[in-house]
Protein backbone atom coordinates (compact mmCIF):
# COMPACT_ATOMS: atom_id res chain seq x y z
CA UNK A 1 0.00 0.00 0.00
CA UNK A 2 0.81 3.74 -0.47
CA UNK A 3 0.49 4.84 2.65
CA UNK A 4 1.60 3.93 6.17
CA UNK A 5 -0.60 1.81 8.40
CA UNK A 6 -0.41 3.93 11.95
CA UNK A 7 -1.67 6.60 10.23
CA UNK A 8 -4.57 5.14 9.37
CA UNK A 9 -5.43 4.30 12.99
CA UNK A 10 -8.37 6.88 13.62
CA UNK A 11 -11.34 7.07 16.09
CA UNK A 12 -14.49 7.73 14.29
CA UNK A 13 -16.63 10.78 15.73
CA UNK A 14 -19.67 10.78 17.10
CA UNK A 15 -23.13 9.93 15.70
CA UNK A 16 -25.73 13.08 15.12
CA UNK A 17 -27.98 13.72 17.67
CA UNK A 18 -30.56 10.92 17.58
CA UNK A 19 -33.22 13.02 15.40
CA UNK A 20 -30.46 13.60 12.80
CA UNK A 21 -29.47 9.67 12.89
CA UNK A 22 -33.25 8.91 12.70
CA UNK A 23 -33.55 11.19 9.30
CA UNK A 24 -30.36 9.43 8.63
CA UNK A 25 -31.78 6.13 8.86
CA UNK A 26 -31.92 3.77 5.68
CA UNK A 27 -35.36 3.03 5.94
CA UNK A 28 -35.91 6.73 5.44
CA UNK A 29 -33.40 7.10 2.41
CA UNK A 30 -34.54 9.99 -0.28
CA UNK A 31 -35.60 6.85 -2.44
CA UNK A 32 -38.71 5.72 0.00
CA UNK A 33 -38.88 9.23 0.43
CA UNK A 34 -39.81 9.86 -2.95
CA UNK A 35 -41.90 6.66 -3.19
CA UNK A 36 -44.09 7.91 -0.39
CA UNK A 37 -44.37 11.59 -1.55
CA UNK A 38 -45.84 9.64 -5.27
CA UNK A 39 -48.09 8.01 -2.83
CA UNK A 40 -49.05 10.78 -1.01
CA UNK A 41 -49.35 12.91 -3.82
CA UNK A 42 -52.14 10.43 -5.33
CA UNK A 43 -54.37 10.52 -2.55
CA UNK A 44 -54.20 14.11 -2.29
CA UNK A 45 -55.75 13.69 -5.70
CA UNK A 46 -57.88 11.12 -4.66
CA UNK A 47 -59.35 13.20 -1.72
CA UNK A 48 -59.48 16.08 -3.81
CA UNK A 49 -61.58 14.65 -6.94
CA UNK A 50 -64.30 12.18 -4.86
CA UNK A 51 -66.03 10.72 -5.69
CA UNK A 52 -63.46 9.53 -8.49
CA UNK A 53 -65.57 9.68 -11.95
CA UNK A 54 -64.45 6.82 -14.49
CA UNK A 55 -62.08 8.31 -16.78
CA UNK A 56 -60.38 9.89 -13.95
CA UNK A 57 -59.55 6.44 -12.74
CA UNK A 58 -58.03 5.29 -15.95
CA UNK A 59 -56.29 8.62 -16.32
CA UNK A 60 -54.69 8.08 -12.86
CA UNK A 61 -53.48 5.06 -13.57
CA UNK A 62 -52.28 5.48 -17.02
CA UNK A 63 -50.46 8.74 -15.73
CA UNK A 64 -48.69 6.88 -12.69
CA UNK A 65 -47.61 3.38 -15.07
CA UNK A 66 -46.25 6.23 -17.49
CA UNK A 67 -44.27 8.27 -14.80
CA UNK A 68 -42.98 4.40 -13.47
CA UNK A 69 -41.90 3.37 -16.80
CA UNK A 70 -40.62 6.58 -18.53
CA UNK A 71 -37.88 7.78 -15.14
CA UNK A 72 -35.95 4.42 -16.01
CA UNK A 73 -35.28 5.46 -19.47
CA UNK A 74 -32.07 6.11 -20.27
CA UNK A 75 -32.16 9.60 -21.42
CA UNK A 76 -34.40 10.83 -18.66
CA UNK A 77 -32.05 9.23 -16.29
CA UNK A 78 -29.03 11.53 -17.81
CA UNK A 79 -31.36 14.49 -17.68
CA UNK A 80 -31.82 13.68 -14.28
CA UNK A 81 -28.15 13.75 -13.36
CA UNK A 82 -27.22 16.62 -15.68
CA UNK A 83 -29.79 19.14 -14.13
CA UNK A 84 -28.55 17.90 -10.47
CA UNK A 85 -25.13 18.42 -11.12
CA UNK A 86 -25.59 21.25 -12.98
CA UNK A 87 -25.14 23.19 -8.98
CA UNK A 88 -22.40 25.30 -8.47
CA UNK A 89 -19.77 23.84 -5.85
CA UNK A 90 -20.57 27.48 -3.87
CA UNK A 91 -23.96 26.13 -3.34
CA UNK A 92 -24.49 25.53 0.16
CA UNK A 93 -23.08 21.84 1.11
CA UNK A 94 -26.83 20.99 2.55
CA UNK A 95 -28.01 21.60 -0.86
CA UNK A 96 -25.89 20.18 -2.57
CA UNK A 97 -25.66 16.67 -0.30
CA UNK A 98 -29.62 16.40 -1.60
CA UNK A 99 -29.03 17.26 -5.11
CA UNK A 100 -26.35 14.46 -5.21
CA UNK A 101 -28.92 11.41 -3.85
CA UNK A 102 -30.32 12.20 -7.68
CA UNK A 103 -29.74 8.22 -8.26
CA UNK A 104 -32.39 7.38 -5.51
CA UNK A 105 -35.01 8.64 -8.83
CA UNK A 106 -36.25 4.59 -8.88
CA UNK A 107 -38.50 5.91 -5.30
CA UNK A 108 -40.12 7.34 -8.72
CA UNK A 109 -40.61 4.41 -10.55
CA UNK A 110 -41.83 2.32 -7.70
CA UNK A 111 -44.29 5.27 -6.52
CA UNK A 112 -45.46 5.17 -10.10
CA UNK A 113 -46.56 1.81 -9.63
CA UNK A 114 -47.46 1.21 -6.72
CA UNK A 115 -50.09 4.08 -6.90
CA UNK A 116 -51.07 3.21 -10.46
CA UNK A 117 -52.05 -0.49 -10.07
CA UNK A 118 -54.55 0.89 -7.62
CA UNK A 119 -56.44 3.62 -9.50
CA UNK A 120 -56.39 0.47 -11.92
CA UNK A 121 -58.03 -1.93 -9.24
CA UNK A 122 -60.66 0.37 -8.69
CA UNK A 123 -61.54 1.03 -12.27
CA UNK A 124 -61.68 -2.75 -13.02
CA UNK A 125 -64.01 -2.85 -9.77
CA UNK A 126 -66.13 0.07 -11.31
CA UNK A 127 -66.01 -1.05 -14.74
CA UNK A 128 -69.63 -2.18 -16.43
CA UNK A 129 -68.16 -3.44 -19.33
CA UNK A 130 -67.39 -7.30 -18.70
CA UNK A 131 -65.26 -8.21 -21.87
CA UNK A 132 -63.20 -5.07 -20.74
CA UNK A 133 -63.14 -5.68 -17.13
CA UNK A 134 -61.54 -9.05 -18.33
CA UNK A 135 -59.02 -7.57 -19.82
CA UNK A 136 -58.01 -5.10 -16.45
CA UNK A 137 -58.36 -8.27 -14.17
CA UNK A 138 -55.78 -9.97 -16.19
CA UNK A 139 -53.77 -7.07 -16.61
CA UNK A 140 -54.02 -7.07 -12.65
CA UNK A 141 -52.93 -10.20 -11.69
CA UNK A 142 -49.88 -9.57 -14.32
CA UNK A 143 -49.05 -6.05 -12.52
CA UNK A 144 -49.15 -8.10 -9.05
CA UNK A 145 -47.22 -10.24 -10.34
CA UNK A 146 -44.94 -8.03 -11.65
CA UNK A 147 -44.67 -6.12 -8.21
CA UNK A 148 -44.39 -9.18 -5.99
CA UNK A 149 -41.14 -10.60 -7.67
CA UNK A 150 -39.54 -7.04 -7.94
CA UNK A 151 -40.10 -6.98 -3.77
CA UNK A 152 -36.45 -7.21 -2.41
CA UNK A 153 -35.99 -10.76 -0.94
CA UNK A 154 -37.10 -12.27 -4.08
CA UNK A 155 -34.88 -9.99 -6.51
CA UNK A 156 -31.69 -10.72 -4.29
CA UNK A 157 -32.16 -14.54 -4.10
CA UNK A 158 -33.00 -14.63 -8.12
CA UNK A 159 -31.98 -11.66 -9.56
CA UNK A 160 -32.07 -13.23 -12.95
CA UNK A 161 -35.81 -14.49 -12.62
CA UNK A 162 -36.83 -10.88 -11.41
CA UNK A 163 -34.74 -9.09 -14.56
CA UNK A 164 -36.98 -11.98 -17.23
CA UNK A 165 -40.11 -11.17 -15.41
CA UNK A 166 -39.82 -7.54 -15.28
CA UNK A 167 -38.71 -8.02 -19.25
CA UNK A 168 -41.47 -10.09 -20.87
CA UNK A 169 -44.12 -9.69 -17.98
CA UNK A 170 -43.38 -5.96 -18.79
CA UNK A 171 -43.68 -5.97 -22.41
CA UNK A 172 -47.17 -8.41 -21.89
CA UNK A 173 -48.54 -5.44 -19.53
CA UNK A 174 -47.84 -2.62 -22.00
CA UNK A 175 -49.46 -4.55 -24.78
CA UNK A 176 -52.86 -4.98 -22.18
CA UNK A 177 -52.73 -1.72 -21.46
CA UNK A 178 -53.24 -0.72 -24.96
CA UNK A 179 -55.81 -3.39 -25.29
CA UNK A 180 -57.77 -1.76 -22.53
CA UNK A 181 -57.61 1.66 -23.99
CA UNK A 182 -58.83 0.86 -27.17
CA UNK A 183 -61.33 -0.74 -25.56
CA UNK A 184 -62.27 2.08 -23.86
CA UNK A 185 -62.52 4.82 -26.94
CA UNK A 186 -59.77 6.93 -25.39
CA UNK A 187 -59.04 10.32 -26.57
CA UNK A 188 -55.95 11.94 -28.11
CA UNK A 189 -54.27 12.21 -24.62
CA UNK A 190 -53.74 8.42 -23.31
CA UNK A 191 -53.07 7.57 -26.46
CA UNK A 192 -50.21 10.17 -26.94
CA UNK A 193 -49.04 8.94 -23.36
CA UNK A 194 -49.25 5.29 -24.23
CA UNK A 195 -47.32 6.56 -27.35
CA UNK A 196 -44.66 7.77 -25.60
CA UNK A 197 -44.37 4.99 -22.99
CA UNK A 198 -43.74 2.62 -25.65
CA UNK A 199 -41.52 4.33 -27.44
CA UNK A 200 -39.38 4.50 -24.16
CA UNK A 201 -39.38 0.82 -23.71
CA UNK A 202 -38.46 0.06 -27.02
CA UNK A 203 -35.98 2.79 -27.81
CA UNK A 204 -32.60 0.55 -25.62
CA UNK A 205 -33.28 -2.27 -28.37
CA UNK A 206 -33.45 -0.33 -31.41
CA UNK A 207 -29.89 0.22 -30.54
CA UNK A 208 -29.15 -3.39 -29.98
CA UNK A 209 -26.09 -4.57 -32.13
CA UNK A 210 -23.10 -7.48 -31.58
CA UNK A 211 -20.02 -5.78 -31.59
CA UNK A 212 -16.34 -7.02 -30.95
CA UNK A 213 -14.95 -7.46 -27.56
CA UNK A 214 -11.22 -7.98 -26.67
CA UNK A 215 -11.10 -9.85 -23.19
CA UNK A 216 -7.75 -10.18 -21.13
CA UNK A 217 -7.81 -11.31 -17.89
CA UNK A 218 -5.07 -11.35 -15.17
CA UNK A 219 -5.82 -13.46 -13.21
CA UNK A 220 -8.86 -16.05 -13.27
CA UNK A 221 -10.93 -13.60 -10.99
CA UNK A 222 -10.93 -10.71 -13.32
CA UNK A 223 -11.52 -10.03 -17.08
CA UNK A 224 -10.98 -6.64 -18.73
CA UNK A 225 -12.94 -5.87 -21.69
CA UNK A 226 -11.91 -3.57 -24.31
CA UNK A 227 -14.40 -2.09 -26.90
CA UNK A 228 -14.27 -0.19 -30.06
CA UNK A 229 -17.05 -0.06 -32.12
CA UNK A 230 -17.05 3.95 -32.80
CA UNK A 231 -18.39 5.11 -29.20
CA UNK A 232 -16.61 6.53 -26.63
CA UNK A 233 -18.45 7.09 -23.36
CA UNK A 234 -18.58 9.32 -20.86
CA UNK A 235 -16.24 8.53 -17.60
CA UNK A 236 -19.15 7.65 -15.46
CA UNK A 237 -21.38 5.72 -17.62
CA UNK A 238 -22.39 2.09 -17.61
CA UNK A 239 -23.17 -0.54 -20.58
CA UNK A 240 -25.12 -3.01 -20.75
CA UNK A 241 -24.10 -6.36 -22.49
CA UNK A 242 -25.18 -9.96 -22.62
CA UNK A 243 -24.33 -13.06 -24.68
CA UNK A 244 -27.84 -13.39 -24.95
CA UNK A 245 -29.89 -11.05 -25.50
CA UNK A 246 -33.55 -12.29 -24.84
CA UNK A 247 -32.21 -13.70 -21.50
CA UNK A 248 -28.92 -12.15 -18.85
CA UNK A 249 -28.30 -8.33 -19.25
CA UNK A 250 -25.04 -6.98 -17.13
CA UNK A 251 -24.37 -3.82 -16.48
CA UNK A 252 -20.86 -2.80 -16.10
CA UNK A 253 -19.29 0.67 -15.34
CA UNK A 254 -17.53 1.99 -18.84
CA UNK A 255 -13.93 3.05 -18.11
CA UNK A 256 -12.71 5.37 -21.06
CA UNK A 257 -8.72 6.28 -21.03
CA UNK A 258 -8.43 10.35 -21.85
CA UNK A 259 -7.53 11.53 -25.19
CA UNK A 260 -7.83 7.16 -26.37
CA UNK A 261 -10.89 6.29 -28.41
CA UNK A 262 -13.27 3.23 -27.15
CA UNK A 263 -13.42 2.33 -23.48
CA UNK A 264 -13.14 -0.97 -20.79
CA UNK A 265 -15.43 -3.06 -18.32
CA UNK A 266 -13.68 -4.80 -15.93
CA UNK A 267 -15.59 -7.74 -14.77
CA UNK A 268 -14.83 -9.80 -11.61
CA UNK A 269 -16.17 -13.34 -11.02
CA UNK A 270 -19.05 -13.00 -8.93
CA UNK A 271 -21.90 -15.60 -10.40
CA UNK A 272 -22.44 -17.89 -12.94
CA UNK A 273 -22.28 -15.61 -16.09
CA UNK A 274 -19.61 -13.53 -15.12
CA UNK A 275 -17.74 -16.79 -14.30
CA UNK A 276 -18.46 -17.81 -17.78
CA UNK A 277 -17.37 -14.70 -19.33
CA UNK A 278 -13.99 -14.90 -17.72
CA UNK A 279 -13.32 -18.53 -18.20
CA UNK A 280 -15.00 -18.47 -22.21
CA UNK A 281 -13.27 -14.81 -23.14
CA UNK A 282 -15.98 -14.20 -25.81
CA UNK A 283 -14.76 -12.57 -29.17
CA UNK A 284 -18.37 -10.76 -29.54
CA UNK A 285 -20.87 -9.54 -27.19
CA UNK A 286 -24.42 -7.72 -27.71
CA UNK A 287 -24.70 -4.07 -26.29
CA UNK A 288 -27.98 -2.48 -26.05
CA UNK A 289 -29.25 1.20 -25.09
CA UNK A 290 -27.77 4.35 -24.11
CA UNK A 291 -24.95 4.72 -21.97
CA UNK A 292 -26.13 5.85 -18.91
CA UNK A 293 -24.79 7.70 -15.83
CA UNK A 294 -23.91 6.44 -12.62
CA UNK A 295 -23.79 7.53 -9.00
CA UNK A 296 -19.88 8.54 -8.83
CA UNK A 297 -21.37 10.88 -11.62
CA UNK A 298 -22.10 13.33 -8.77
CA UNK A 299 -18.68 13.91 -7.52
CA UNK A 300 -18.70 17.56 -9.52
CA UNK A 301 -20.78 18.87 -6.82
CA UNK A 302 -18.11 18.94 -4.72
CA UNK A 303 -14.78 20.43 -4.47
CA UNK A 304 -13.24 17.35 -3.23
CA UNK A 305 -14.51 13.68 -3.09
CA UNK A 306 -13.10 10.84 -1.36
CA UNK A 307 -13.46 7.24 -3.55
CA UNK A 308 -13.96 3.96 -1.65
CA UNK A 309 -13.92 1.27 -2.94
CA UNK A 310 -13.45 -2.87 -2.52
CA UNK A 311 -12.40 -5.10 -5.43
CA UNK A 312 -13.21 -4.76 -8.75
CA UNK A 313 -15.34 -1.77 -7.24
CA UNK A 314 -12.18 -0.22 -8.68
CA UNK A 315 -13.84 -0.12 -12.20
CA UNK A 316 -16.33 2.46 -11.74
CA UNK A 317 -14.21 4.52 -9.65
CA UNK A 318 -11.16 4.32 -12.45
CA UNK A 319 -12.63 6.57 -15.05
CA UNK A 320 -13.19 9.72 -12.79
CA UNK A 321 -9.55 8.70 -11.08
CA UNK A 322 -7.95 9.02 -14.54
CA UNK A 323 -10.09 12.25 -15.70
CA UNK A 324 -9.00 13.82 -12.55
CA UNK A 325 -12.07 16.55 -13.33
CA UNK A 326 -12.45 16.61 -9.04
CA UNK A 327 -9.81 16.13 -7.23
CA UNK A 328 -10.14 13.03 -5.05
CA UNK A 329 -8.45 10.75 -2.76
CA UNK A 330 -9.01 6.93 -3.46
CA UNK A 331 -9.14 3.92 -0.78
CA UNK A 332 -9.08 0.73 -2.11
CA UNK A 333 -9.04 -2.27 0.13
CA UNK A 334 -8.58 -5.94 -2.22
CA UNK A 335 -6.92 -8.88 -2.38
CA UNK A 336 -3.50 -8.78 -3.50
CA UNK A 337 -3.86 -6.33 -6.41
CA UNK A 338 -1.11 -7.06 -8.50
CA UNK A 339 -1.69 -10.69 -8.94
CA UNK A 340 -5.81 -10.09 -9.09
CA UNK A 341 -5.97 -6.91 -11.55
CA UNK A 342 -2.42 -7.19 -13.19
CA UNK A 343 0.95 -4.60 -12.93
CA UNK A 344 -0.87 -2.38 -15.50
CA UNK A 345 -3.55 -1.44 -14.14
CA UNK A 346 -2.81 -0.85 -11.16
CA UNK A 347 0.43 1.02 -12.05
CA UNK A 348 -2.01 2.89 -14.14
CA UNK A 349 -3.72 3.82 -10.79
CA UNK A 350 -1.04 4.83 -9.04
CA UNK A 351 0.29 6.88 -11.84
CA UNK A 352 -3.35 9.21 -11.27
CA UNK A 353 -3.43 8.22 -7.22
CA UNK A 354 -0.26 8.28 -5.82
CA UNK A 355 -1.22 8.62 -2.70
CA UNK A 356 -3.42 6.56 -2.59
CA UNK A 357 -4.19 4.02 0.25
CA UNK A 358 -4.19 0.39 -1.38
CA UNK A 359 -4.89 -1.82 1.84
CA UNK A 360 -3.84 -5.89 0.86
CA UNK A 361 -6.51 -8.00 2.75
CA UNK A 362 -3.96 -11.04 1.81
CA UNK A 363 -1.20 -9.28 3.84
CA UNK A 364 -3.65 -6.96 6.52
CA UNK A 365 -7.05 -8.68 6.97
CA UNK A 366 -10.06 -7.18 6.18
CA UNK A 367 -9.97 -3.74 7.46
CA UNK A 368 -12.44 -1.13 8.94
CA UNK A 369 -13.55 0.36 6.01
CA UNK A 370 -15.78 3.07 7.42
CA UNK A 371 -12.75 4.53 10.08
CA UNK A 372 -10.64 4.17 6.49
CA UNK A 373 -13.29 6.49 4.53
CA UNK A 374 -13.17 8.80 7.49
CA UNK A 375 -9.33 9.35 8.10
CA UNK A 376 -8.91 10.11 4.03
CA UNK A 377 -11.74 12.26 4.50
CA UNK A 378 -10.58 14.13 7.50
CA UNK A 379 -6.96 14.28 5.76
CA UNK A 380 -8.06 15.40 2.39
CA UNK A 381 -10.18 17.33 3.52
CA UNK A 382 -12.68 16.50 0.97
CA UNK A 383 -16.51 17.48 1.18
CA UNK A 384 -18.21 13.95 0.03
CA UNK A 385 -17.18 10.09 0.42
CA UNK A 386 -18.56 7.87 -2.52
CA UNK A 387 -18.53 4.30 -1.84
CA UNK A 388 -18.36 1.62 -4.26
CA UNK A 389 -18.36 -2.22 -3.12
CA UNK A 390 -21.02 -4.86 -2.20
CA UNK A 391 -24.50 -4.28 -0.64
CA UNK A 392 -23.06 -4.29 3.02
CA UNK A 393 -20.18 -2.75 2.90
CA UNK A 394 -21.68 0.32 1.05
CA UNK A 395 -24.58 0.90 3.48
CA UNK A 396 -22.06 0.43 6.19
CA UNK A 397 -19.55 2.95 4.71
CA UNK A 398 -22.39 5.03 3.25
CA UNK A 399 -25.08 5.30 6.70
CA UNK A 400 -21.87 4.99 9.00
CA UNK A 401 -20.55 8.30 7.38
CA UNK A 402 -24.01 10.33 6.87
CA UNK A 403 -24.65 9.58 11.14
CA UNK A 404 -21.99 11.57 11.83
CA UNK A 405 -23.08 14.72 9.51
CA UNK A 406 -20.41 13.52 6.53
CA UNK A 407 -22.25 13.12 3.18
CA UNK A 408 -21.57 9.76 1.60
CA UNK A 409 -22.83 7.98 -1.74
CA UNK A 410 -23.12 4.51 -3.24
CA UNK A 411 -25.71 2.33 -5.04
CA UNK A 412 -28.86 1.07 -3.38
CA UNK A 413 -29.57 -1.75 -5.38
CA UNK A 414 -32.46 -1.13 -6.86
CA UNK A 415 -32.54 -2.82 -10.55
Amino acid sequence: MTTSLDRLAVELPPPLSPLRRLLKHPRLMHYNRLAALVILANLGFLWATWPVPEQTLGHAALANLALAIVVRQQYVINLFFRLATWAPTSWPLRVRWSLGKVYHFGGLHVGGALAGTGWFVALTLTDSNNARAGVGWLLLTLLTFIIATALPPFRSRHHDHFEKIHRFGGWMALALFWTHTLMSTPGPVPLAVLAVVTFSVALPWLRLRKVDVRVERPSPHVALARFDYGETPFAGSSTAVSRSPLKEWHSFANVPAPGRPGFRLTISRAGDWTGSFIDDQPSKVWVKGITTAGVANIETLFTKVVYVATGSGIGPCLPHLLAAEVPSRLVWATRDPRTTYGDTLVDEILAVQPHAVVWDTSQHGKPDMVSLAYAAYRDFDAEAVICISNKKLTWQVVHGLERRGIPAYGAIWDS
